[in-house]
């Protein structure tokens, strides 16, 4: 199930990461550097609003699907969405009364209000979406996220054109998911009106998301304390710089953890309900291995790349300063992707997400008290110096935290020889010269890959050897069916 996962949610990803870099590059042209400085805190905002509300509903969608029959599921569809119909009617009443008194900017309420009304029909997208990745349907899932990911993307950049500033990305990801609803919705409200809504289904759903909600909302925290405390204490702009920066790193690795994410968490799920520990365990490590395999030289390749891949993805006016970012976000990227895809996948499974809270709060509580300590002093350095030591701390407390119950595995011999084949990697590019731009990014890339993929054979690291020769069987059946064809 893993693997048939990762092929099938491979071009998801691939979407996901050339709508990523194309925002990086579009909007940091297109708009202005306060503009992208508002997009960046309505985003924060719309994204602490999105969690708060909807994001136990999906959890409950995602994890109790598979252990409910037919008839139980029945009453699943109807008690999450009628409890999503009764937010989804607050949410605009609530969210226009604070947007009137709230003493900002014009611009940056437009952003705000864009992406309030747009997280509803996001939601209900993503609702259908996990419903479709909790059932196995691979294809469903994968067409309704590209097409939205694709949508908002292009429809982002029209609204630009359009000059609504900040509010642009935002307003496409709404328009995008609001066309996607049209063919997603109709077979997800059927059941919905057949079942019937139970107020013990919806306790016990809570009981279990609201967790999750909590920690992701301290997971936000975590991720945008820093701009908060930047606009307080440098400008709008200076926002904008981090967030570029924030961006190219932490997108690039967000996409690759996603998209194992997408494979690893259901084949979990299926793995303890089926076969108990001992093939969760088995499920785990393989996945564990992978993830450690291509996540190194991922952030490491990011960080030696910093200057070259700002000076073509980011606007002038923001790419010195995102260029600094890049590589201390990557080494938290890195963290937060272990941690998050893999790590608290634990409390999920054991169904103990009050620690998931413990484990994504205490981290979350840490990056506050270093931001207001160590921007005021050193600005921008501060804000990554803290986003790295918090993200850090996440992952020492989440191991920590799954003693004595659902436990994973840490595959310490695929780390120890990814870390190795990483750093002869790191050692050589570290070697080239920087001639900047598209030639200096291509050469590190390609030495860097091709460094990376001997060490990582010689040394077998994360199974490498096993991958390549199952790589190298599919290529013979391939030029064997090609020749008989012929």
């Amino acid at each position: 199930m893993f693997w048939r996962g990762v092929l099938g949610y491979l071009p998801v990803n691939v979407v996901q990461a050339v709508a990523g870099f194309g925002a990086i590059v579009v909007f940091t042209r297109m708009l202005s550097p306060s503009q992208y400085g508002d997009y960046a805190l309505a985003f924060s905002v719309t994204s602490v609003v999105y969690t708060c509300l909807f994001v136990w509903l999906e959890s409950a969608m995602a994890r109790f699907y598979a252990a409910e029959d037919e008839a139980g599921r029945l009453g699943l569809y109807a008690t999450l969405y009628r409890a999503f119909a009764a937010m989804a009617v607050a949410l605009p009443l609530v969210a226009g009364a604070l947007l009137l008194l709230l003493p900002i900017s014009a611009p940056l309420k437009l952003a705000m209000g864009a992406g309030l009304v747009s997280i509803t029909a996001r939601s209900l997208l993503k609702m259908a979406q996990e419903r479709r990745r909790a059932a196995g349907e691979v294809r469903g899932y994968a067409v309704f996220d590209m097409a939205q990911t694709g949508g908002g993307f292009a429809l982002g950049a029209v609204f630009a054109i359009l000059h609504l500033g900040g509010a642009s990305p935002l307003l496409g990801a709404g328009v995008a998911s609001a066309a996607c609803l049209l063919f997603a919705l109709p077979s997800e409200l059927r059941p919905a009106r057949q079942g019937r809504f139970e107020a013990e289904r919806l306790r016990r759903y809570a009981a279990y998301g609201l967790p999750i909600s909590l920690s992701l909302l301290m997971g936000l925290a975590l991720a945008t304390t820093d701009r908060f405390v930047l606009a307080a204490y440098m400008n709008e702009a200076t926002v904008g710089a981090y967030h570029a920066g924030y961006s190219l790193s932490n997108r690039t690795l967000d996409v690759m953890f996603m998209w194992l994410g997408m494979a690893g968490g259901p084949a979990c799920i299926a793995a303890l309900e089926r076969g108990g520990q001992a093939a969760l365990e088995r499920t785990a490590r393989e996945q564990a291995s992978f993830m450690v395999l291509i996540a190194f030289p991922a952030a490491a390749g990011l960080a030696l790349v910093a200057h070259p891949l700002a000076q073509l993805m980011v606007g002038p006016a923001l790419r010195q300063d995102a260029a600094r970012v890049t590589p201390w976000i990557a080494l938290s990227g890195l963290f937060y992707g272990l941690t998050a895809h893999y790590l608290n996948t634990a409390f999920t499974l054991g169904q103990r997400t009050f620690r998931q809270l413990v484990a994504i709060g205490v981290p979350a509580i840490a990056n506050l008290g270093l931001t207001l300590l160590l921007i005021p002093r050193y600005g921008l350095d501060g804000a990554m110096w803290a986003t790295t030591a918090s993200y850090g701390l996440g992952a020492a407390v989440s191991i920590l935290l799954q003693r004595g119950g659902v436990s994973l595995p840490i595959p310490w011999t695929a780390i120890a020889r990814s870390g190795l084949a990483t750093g002869l990697m790191a050692l050589a590019v570290s070697r080239l010269p920087s001639g900047g731009g598209l030639g200096e990014l291509a050469a590190k890339t390609l030495v860097g890959g091709a460094i990376y993929g001997l060490a990582a054979l010689a040394l077998d690291a994360g199974h490498a050897r096993s991958y390549a020769a199952r790589a190298m069987d599919v290529l013979r059946v391939k030029a064997t069916a090609r020749r008989v064809t012929a």
